[in-house]
């Protein structure tokens, strides 16, 4: 394998100095450069990373019930807490992956509709409008 690098090498540059004026001292460093060319030329071609692609397609993967996560096709009700345990992507990394808007949803629209009555009804996010002034002691 050397040896035929090595007398391709060869041929080239006779090929190049056949047609080209180069001085003496210019000779070794296109030597040089055209066998280290050739060496890099040697190594395996790696194909391109294929595109993963969705396990469900974005318009089906949110219903009322669950989210669908695009990475593994799991149904869950909050897909944050899976998405960085599952495969380690924050919200911000899984919504650039799979070129998501900003506002899609990462909890399931029931889910939240739920929590948030909850919330309500534990008088969460309103302030008290009739607060007693403290006595003074």
């Amino acid at each position: 394998m050397a040896d035929d690098i090595k007398a391709l090498t060869t041929k080239i540059v006779v090929a190049y100095l056949g047609g080209n004026a180069l001085a003496a001292t210019e000779i070794p460093n296109l030597i040089k450069s055209v066998y280290s060319t050739l060496v890099g030329t040697d190594a395996p071609v790696t194909a391109p990373a294929e595109q993963q692609q969705p396990a469900v397609s974005v318009k089906k993967s949110v219903t009322p019930g669950h989210i669908v996560c695009l990475e593994c096709g799991d149904h869950q009700k909050m897909l944050k807490r899976h998405l960085l345990t599952g495969h380690g992507l924050t919200a911000d990394e899984y919504r650039t992956k799979w070129s998501l808007p900003r506002d899609y949803p990462l909890v399931a629209p029931e889910y939240a509709a739920r929590r948030s009555e909850l919330a309500k009804a534990a008088g969460l996010g309103f302030t008290r409008k009739n607060r007693r002034p403290k006595s003074a002691t």
